[in-house]
């Protein structure tokens, strides 16, 4: 894998590493040059990006398998960061859920409020425990991952549109608060991607049609380089 080192020593935290975008993400990150801290439940998808991070980039990243729902659990990790670190240059918030797919009023209440707790409650948590450190970075970079259900506004998405509509507008509100600091926060789009939550949501789909996570990770190398200074803006990473 070609690298250019433009994110060469920088540390990146990323949610939900251990598949998809977020593991796609990681090893694009590792490629050029970053130290990853990875998060996820499944400590065993955490440990096979590992090994294939340790295959691109010679060293291994720091596995913090964690319910990203367990605000405690993110404060500890910005207390271990910090210790460790003294900073965090590069925050990537891509743990999601979808929920289910269902008219509003047939959804369950434990459906609908675990899906803002990973899409929204969580990302706040993240923001919350980990902004101190990335003022502390030279240039301070926060990407969120959104949808663009929040637009499209379909029948049967309301507890996934309205949870990332929430993160969009948290997300953007934290982008003018830092606006006069080095930190920069935006939020990225990826689009229909062959991935777990796409195959759940369109069952009937074929994924060989779709773009692998592999091919869309250049918007978060963009955003994440310390050049960059765009702040409060919203990427589709599709045509």
């Amino acid at each position: 894998m070609a690298s250019a080192n433009r994110l060469n020593d920088r540390i990146a935290l990323i949610t939900g590493a251990s598949r998809g975008i977020g593991a796609a993400v990681a090893k694009r990150f590792a490629a050029e040059g970053a130290y990853l801290v990875l998060t996820a439940r499944t400590v065993g998808g955490l440990e096979e990006v590992d090994d294939a991070i340790k295959e691109i980039s010679g060293r291994r990243a720091t596995l913090a398998p964690l319910d990203i729902t367990d605000g405690h659990a993110i404060d500890q990790l910005g207390g271990a960061l910090h210790e460790r670190f003294g900073r965090l240059d590069i925050l990537i918030g891509n743990a999601g859920s979808l929920g289910e797919l269902s008219p509003i009023g047939h959804i369950e209440p434990e459906v609908w409020d675990t899906t803002f707790a990973i899409n929204s409650t969580a990302n706040y948590r993240l923001i919350r425990s980990m902004d101190p450190l990335l003022r502390l970075s030279e240039a301070g970079r926060a990407i969120f991952v959104t949808t663009g259900a929040v637009r499209n506004l379909n029948p049967y998405w309301a507890a996934y549109a309205a949870s990332k509509a929430a993160l969009e507008a948290m997300v953007n509100i934290y982008a003018a608060e830092v606006a006069h600091t080095n930190v920069r926060a935006n939020l990225v789009d990826p689009g229909g991607q062959r991935t777990a939550m796409r195959t759940k949501a369109f069952p009937g789909e074929d994924p060989e049609t779709l773009p692998n996570p592999d091919e869309m990770t250049n918007i978060f190398i963009d955003l994440s380089e310390s050049s960059s200074n765009i702040n409060g803006k919203l990427f589709k990473s599709y045509k």
